[in-house]
């Protein structure tokens, strides 16, 4: 509370960045002591800056710095949360929150893509640019703050606001089905192939499964049972495929030479993206004007969000544990 007072004051008397001051302290909660942590932060390497000594100057270093403390903060808050839970429960949970289209979707909602300082043509075409910047923000508020801070912004300003982190974890997204669903409409062959089965230290088994399609080998998939393992390989692959676009060529190619029939796809691809849609929408942040993400998928007829629609998992009241583990249990259940 005295540190925050005095940041006020210290306010008053700024003749620069006292908009980007606010702006931050509506993010992360809090005044910056070194600003140019944060102006660093914010600084895309397409605006091609350099510092005195001639060295670029871009977020690119903190994003690896604010990689690193995310992955040890989400872990931390994971862990004690879920104090009965084992080592694949918790990994995965936090891999939920700490992926990229979950960190693009609080960028966006906390405003942070708005102060990103890059060229238009660079911004328009890299989907990465606010969960980057997201990640460059939280190695800004280390270097800052410290530690202690940026769990601080973690719990009050996205846990306790936009992310509710027991449906996070208790949701799953049956990329499987999602998959085979698009082969099927697609016409070409999807196969899950074992590739190992080993234990861990646990004795606990873990199985590897790669996907194939039309013979050509995608990507590959660890879990603690087959179901889980063809999960994470299937979702690899969508990811895979929306950002390899030969690589579709080359499927319906081999397609091709397998039925001697030279087709085009007819479904567009499910997409992972909207992994990230537990996250509760700012209502001030909506708008009716179609973003350029809305554009690229007019521009590309692969790319459909609408197959992964989670808006259900957005935060409506109480809602105890144990409800959002029966309901998770039943749906379970009624799958098989």
């Amino acid at each position: 509370m005295t540190n925050n007072f005095i940041d006020k004051i210290r306010l008053l008397f700024l003749k620069e960045d006292k908009e980007l001051y606010l702006s931050l302290y509506s993010i992360i909660g809090f005044y910056p002591h070194n600003i140019e942590y944060y102006k660093l932060a914010l600084m895309h390497k397409s605006i091609a800056k350099k510092t005195a000594k001639g060295k670029p100057a871009n977020n690119e270093r903190l994003e690896f710095l604010g990689d690193a403390i995310l992955d040890a903060i989400v872990g931390d808050i994971v862990f004690h949360h879920f104090d009965s839970k084992k080592e694949g429960f918790l990994t995965n949970t936090r891999s939920k929150i700490v992926q990229r289209d979950t960190l693009n979707k609080l960028a966006h909602e906390l405003g942070i893509d708005k102060l990103i300082l890059s060229s238009g043509r660079n911004s328009s075409h890299n989907s990465y640019l606010g969960g980057n910047a997201f990640e460059a923000l939280v190695g800004a508020i280390y270097l800052d703050r410290g530690y202690n801070a940026c769990m601080r912004f973690m719990e009050k300003q996205i846990l306790s606001h936009l992310i509710d982190i027991d449906k996070v974890a208790y949701k799953e997204v049956n990329f499987k089905s999602k998959l085979i669903e698009w082969g099927q409409k697609n016409r070409v062959r999807i196969v899950y192939r074992q590739e190992s089965q080993e234990t861990d230290k646990n004795g606990s088994p873990i199985f590897s499964y790669r996907v194939l399609i039309e013979d050509i080998e995608c990507c590959a998939g660890k879990g603690y049972s087959k179901k889980e393992s063809q999960q994470e390989a299937s979702k690899h692959t969508i990811q895979l495929l929306h950002d390899r676009p030969k690589l579709i060529d080359e499927i319906f190619t081999a397609k091709g030479n397998r039925t001697k029939m030279e087709e085009t796809p007819v479904q567009v691809l499910p997409d992972t993206a909207n992994n990230s849609d537990f996250i509760k929408t700012n209502p001030q942040q909506e708008t009716n004007e179609p973003d350029d993400s809305e554009i690229k998928k007019e521009k590309e007829p692969i790319l459909d969000k609408k197959d992964f629609d989670m808006s259900d998992i957005k935060i409506t009241g109480k809602v105890s544990k144990e409800d959002i583990i029966e309901a998770a249990e039943n749906a379970a259940f009624k799958e098989q």
